[in-house]
């Protein structure tokens, strides 16, 4: 299969936008078809400027957290990395495939959740950079904001809004609130956000090639945590879009946006919703053209990515991913973005030291 056949998606992709890219207004979204079964919205009118920079928070103190998410123990073992199934987005660097031999380590069964981020916060008065910036970006249907709080849309992705005051307690904006949402998966979230939860926890951010072969389940190869058949085999098995996107979401999964963290069932490991729900950040440095630097015939112990770079890797997929945009809910299947940039479809999932 060619690459990103399926995927309508390709190079220009914008599943994650940065904080660097708001624009100003572009043309507005054709007006979705009327469903009395969807839940349908026109993207609405807005004006202003994004902020240039965050103030810094203060640092929590180092491995002092309770951190009370349940444990999965990952088995060392050796895994074939990178996609198999010819589903993959060109321009992702999801080839070659490589041998990778793993550690034994322990992972978070769960993403962590907006009550376990709460902790966090009140022992340390920690401000994410959602919260220092002064906006992050929602989905347009989710949006819970005046309007004169929408700033504008996300370049190459109009269906992403700059909100002012959304963030990690207020998700839609200003008018959202955590009522309701306290085991779903916290969202706004930057990389360097997520690595202060770690500091305080005595945790880390799951390496790329980590994330992957825990989201396998032991299950080599396949392309979905459960095996290969697709997602709504036999009932929905994650969290994505159905419908018109960005239109149109038919809420067949039962979700708008995120869905508690123990939804649908778990991988052979126990892990739940490593595809579909929110993205999650690794720990490394995101290039494309990583995988071609690592042996094909022997494996590679324990990689950490490369040594620098721009953006830090994602994995996993999201409530918005769908097969005309973004077809990255697979286990092989890797995003980007800066480490200050915060979305409402992105969170993180922790290991041990």
């Amino acid at each position: 299969m060619d690459d990103a056949s399926n995927s309508g998606c390709g190079d220009s992709c914008t599943c994650t936008p940065q904080r660097s890219s708001a624009a100003p207004l572009g043309m507005p979204l054709a007006a979705p078809p009327a469903s009395s079964s969807a839940l349908t919205a026109d993207p609405p009118a807005a004006s202003g400027s994004a902020s240039s920079s965050a103030a810094t928070s203060a640092p929590p103190t180092a491995g002092t957290g309770d951190h009370r998410v349940e444990q999965a123990a990952i088995p060392a073992g050796t895994f074939v990395m990178g996609d198999s199934s010819g589903d993959r987005n060109a321009a992702d660097g999801e080839l070659p495939q490589h041998p990778v031999s793993l550690s034994a380590f322990s992972i978070d069964v769960t993403s962590v959740t907006n009550d376990d981020f709460a902790r966090f916060v009140d022992a340390t008065g920690y401000l994410t950079e959602a919260e220092t910036f002064g906006n992050s970006a929602v989905f347009h249907l989710a949006v819970d904001a005046p309007k004169e709080d929408i700033m504008g849309r996300a370049a190459g992705a109009p269906w992403w809004f700059g909100v002012t005051g959304a963030d990690w307690q207020h998700p839609g904006g200003r008018n959202s609130s955590l009522e309701g949402l306290g085991d779903h998966p916290v969202v706004h979230i930057s990389f360097n956000d997520a690595e202060a939860y770690c500091a305080w926890a005595g945790r880390r951010l799951p390496t790329e090639a980590e994330w992957e072969y825990a989201s396998r389940g032991g299950l080599d190869q396949s392309k979905y945590p459960w095996g290969d058949d697709e997602m709504d085999a036999s009932g929905w098995r994650t969290n994505i879009f159905q419908g018109d996107f960005p239109r149109t979401n038919t809420l067949d999964d039962g979700y708008l946006t995120t869905a508690p963290v123990r939804s649908f069932e778990p991988n052979g490991y126990g892990l739940f919703q490593t595809v579909g729900n929110v993205w999650e950040w690794c720990s490394d440095w995101y290039d494309a053209n990583y995988y071609s630097t690592l042996a094909a015939d022997a494996p590679t112990d324990n990689p950490a990515g490369p040594s620098g770079g721009t953006v830090r890797v994602l994995r996993g997929g999201s409530y918005l991913c769908h097969i005309s945009y973004c077809n990255r809910y697979r286990n092989s299947a890797r995003s980007q973005n800066t480490p200050d940039s915060s979305m409402g479809n992105a969170g993180f999932r922790t290991v041990a030291l």
